[in-house]
């Protein structure tokens, strides 16, 4: 028995060490592109106005030096060994740092949150208090009681993300632009200059056109580009430091980044924008973490991606040091850049569709449509619409600019801005979450955040020349979060104020003469508790609702995933005997929403389970966490077929068949698992749901517009007239509306004056 116990640990860790290495192989074709496309263009941007007339020895061993020590610092020490440890849940990127933030400090930007979310495995886990006297506990009890503070913070992850956003758009364009310049050295240098860019247009359709396939195809497809490109670079970088400077290493000493700083002074700092292009793609390895795992990025980055890099980048500089005239012969390998840049760009775009979908998912970002590519790593997503946007604003950049300078200044600007942002958070998680000394989370600032803000200036400074174009697209898209953001709080906030009591709903039914009609009414609304001013409205105007009422919530929360056995949250509006529920239907912000069918047989279920579970004697509004029949196959479970009889599955062990429906159009039939707390009551409860759910579901949608009091001021009414309602009528309806069928929709007009 121990043997074979042994045997299968031993097959399933050969199965995951297998996967493991599989996810680090396909990394390799969406994580480290832009990284390994890199030395295209990083020595050329360097030494470009700022150096180029004083080119010595000592100025490519300062570079070189500069170059080795931000790769080995940035990428290697801070994200590989530490940034990717602080993971959601699996998921990276800033907002998973800000989310991180959110669930120990008890900090919020979700108006529907509730305190039962925070009794989820997923949020509660590994989540310790630090005691109150430290400055952890101080700071922690600050986020808490500071809504300017707990302000700050979203407003610094939306940067963050804002600049990723702009980075997805630059990154491609300076890559593909980079290894198009290539060309030049196969035809006459008078004409490329006419054909580079409309080629580089062409590349850039065929790679945005490609992302609809999915990562894990598009992984397997660029993974060999990749791993063909980093051994070409590796191996020219190694027969140029033997062919041309051994003596190459020595510029590996931090010594000689003092002696360029000193000689070059202005002209030096201001080329570090070139040099900061090194670690573009950096972030990414953080961002495209819920699309692989942790040690495959680490595997593939240490083993693969760093060596060869800094092969590359120690072979160029050999190569200079006997060649001065640099601008001949930067395109090394330019013949296999091109595939390798077009791989390069997909890392970043990867990244942007993750930010984009937590960011929608924690109301920061208009719904857009999400297509989920895989159906076992939920991180693996597609969104058309910030696809073509993409591509169109990278178009412009490519044609607008056609210079790979700007480019670089631009894309520098953008990728250390990202960074800057990634250390202010990771000094907050080492203190907050990890509970480490305060001296370390100042050693960490100390050592990246000074290093990244001599950069930051080094790119800020090249505003007029490039650097102008992040800022712009990093400025609009803040606008249009913090615009979205601002009207869902105010749209949920005049929910929340003109709700109605059950009390009122009992009182006016006889004076109303409201008639109950046959089927299930699905109310949708945002609130999670009390009754939506929607169906007050709804009522008023026609007095008649359905025997079986559902006030349904469909709500994301600030984890990545929830598990399905606590995905509802259900409870009793009013009495018993008005057949009243609510269900709050809670998902992560990498969670994706099931099919209606599928989503209607479960919800139905989890009420029937509440009933079957639940206290006869209560008629409060106190909700129970019900887990899925997916999940728990001795829960309520329905079975409905058209046609022909169904299988018996009353003939199961401990298995009670409630009553089964007979009709030419549809049979439906609830199987209830025997227990002690089903009674009479309850049996007739979930009889009479049954029946509601044979007649039928509707569904009662809210379709509100907002507008600004009178007499508010002028930037209110344009953020809300003229901006919130531009975004909502021109963004996806909320996935829940997408799936329901239209011809048992009902939609209900209201305007809400906030």
């Amino acid at each position: 028995m121990d043997l074979e116990s042994g045997f299968c640990q031993n097959r399933a860790k050969r199965e995951s060490w297998r996967q493991v290495l599989i996810l680090a192989y396909q990394s390799l074709g969406v994580v480290y592109g832009d990284l390994s496309t890199s030395p295209l263009y990083v020595y050329k941007s360097t030494f470009a106005e700022d150096i180029e007339h004083s080119r010595s020895n000592d100025e490519i061993y300062g570079v070189l030096s500069f170059v080795f020590w931000t790769l080995t610092l940035v990428p290697l020490l801070k994200y590989v060994f530490i940034v990717l440890k602080a993971d959601d849940n699996g998921e990276g990127g800033t907002f998973a740092l800000y989310s991180l933030l959110c669930r120990y400090a008890k900090v919020n930007s979700l108006p529907s949150c509730q305190l039962a979310d925070e009794e989820l495995s997923s949020f509660k886990k590994d989540i310790i208090n630090p005691p109150p006297a430290t400055l952890g506990g101080r700071l922690k009890s600050s986020l808490e009681r500071y809504g300017v503070l707990q302000r700050f913070l979203l407003v610094l992850a939306l940067i963050g993300a804002c600049m990723v956003i702009g980075d997805g758009i630059l990154s491609p364009a300076i890559s593909v632009f980079s290894a198009v310049s290539g060309i030049e050295l196969a035809m006459a240098k008078e004409h490329h200059k006419y054909i580079e860019v409309p080629v580089a247009c062409v590349i850039l359709i065929v790679l945005f056109s490609l992302q609809h396939y999915g990562t894990h195809r598009v992984g397997f497809l660029f993974a060999p580009v990749v791993i063909t490109w980093l051994l070409c670079i590796s191996a020219i970088g190694l027969y140029n430091i033997f062919h041309w400077n051994p003596f190459v290493y020595q510029a590996l000493s931090p010594y000689y980044m003092y002696k360029f700083l000193k000689k070059t002074q202005k002209g030096g700092w201001m080329s570090l924008g070139g040099i900061l292009l090194c670690i573009t793609g950096s972030e990414a390895m953080f961002a495209d973490l819920g699309h692989f795992t942790q040690m495959s990025i680490q595997i593939a980055f240490t083993f693969m991606v760093y060596p060869s890099l800094v092969l590359a980048y120690m072979g160029q500089a050999a190569y200079l040091t006997k060649h001065h005239d640099f601008e001949s012969d930067y395109h090394i390998g330019f013949y296999i850049s091109v595939p390798a840049a077009v791989v390069g760009s997909q890392a970043i775009i990867t990244g942007t569709f993750s930010i984009i979908k937590q960011c929608s998912s924690l109301g920061c970002f208009p719904r857009v449509k999400i297509l989920h590519t895989s159906s076992r790593i939920h991180g693996q997503i597609y969104i058309p619409e910030i696809n073509w946007t993409l591509m169109l604003l990278c178009l412009a950049v490519t044609i607008g600019f056609r210079d790979t300078k700007r480019l670089g200044n631009a894309s520098g600007l953008a990728v250390i801005t990202v960074m800057l942002v990634t250390t202010c958070l990771m000094s907050l998680v080492i203190v907050l979450c990890w509970h480490r000394s305060v001296v370390l989370a100042i050693g960490f600032v100390l050592v990246f955040g000074t290093m990244e803000a001599f950069y930051f200036s080094a790119s800020l400074i090249k505003f007029c020349e490039g650097a102008w174009v992040p800022i712009a697209l990093s400025f609009l898209f803040m606008i249009i979060m913090c615009v979205w953001h601002y009207g869902t709080i105010k749209k949920y906030e005049f929910d929340v104020q003109n709700k109605v009591s059950i009390d009122w709903l009992l009182s006016v039914g006889p004076s109303l003469g409201i008639v109950r009609v046959r089927g299930i009414g699905l109310i949708h609304t945002d609130l999670v508790s009390g009754i939506p001013a929607i169906f007050s409205h709804f009522v008023t105007n026609l007095p008649a609702f359905h025997q079986v009422l559902v006030f349904l919530c469909v709500k994301y929360v600030q984890v990545p995933h929830v598990r399905p056995e606590e995905r509802f949250l259900v409870g009793r509006v009013g009495p018993r005997e008005y057949r009243m529920y609510r269900c709050i239907v809670r998902y992560g912000y990498r969670d994706a929403h099931k099919d209606d069918l599928e989503f209607e047989n479960d919800l139905i279920c989890s009420i029937a389970e509440y009933i079957r579970a639940g206290d006869s004697t209560k008629d409060d509004e106190e909700m129970a966490v019900v887990g899925s029949p997916s999940t728990h196959s001795n829960r309520v479970q329905v079975f409905q077929e058209d046609g022909h009889e169904l299988d018996d599955p009353s003939s199961s062990s401990g298995i009670l068949e409630v009553r089964e429906i007979k009709s030419p159009r549809k049979r439906v039939r609830f199987v209830v698992p025997e227990s002690p707390n089903i009674n009479a009551i309850a049996r007739g409860e979930i009889r009479d749901l049954m029946e509601a759910r044979e007649s039928g579901i509707a569904y009662i949608l809210g379709h509100s517009y907002m507008k600004a009091k009178n007499g508010s001021s002028f930037t209110k009414r344009m953020v809300i007239n003229l901006g919130y309602e531009f975004l909502r009528r021109n963004s996806r309806p909320s996935t829940y509306a997408v799936s329901v069928p239209h011809a048992s929709t009902l939609e209900v007009g209201m305007v809400y004056n906030v």
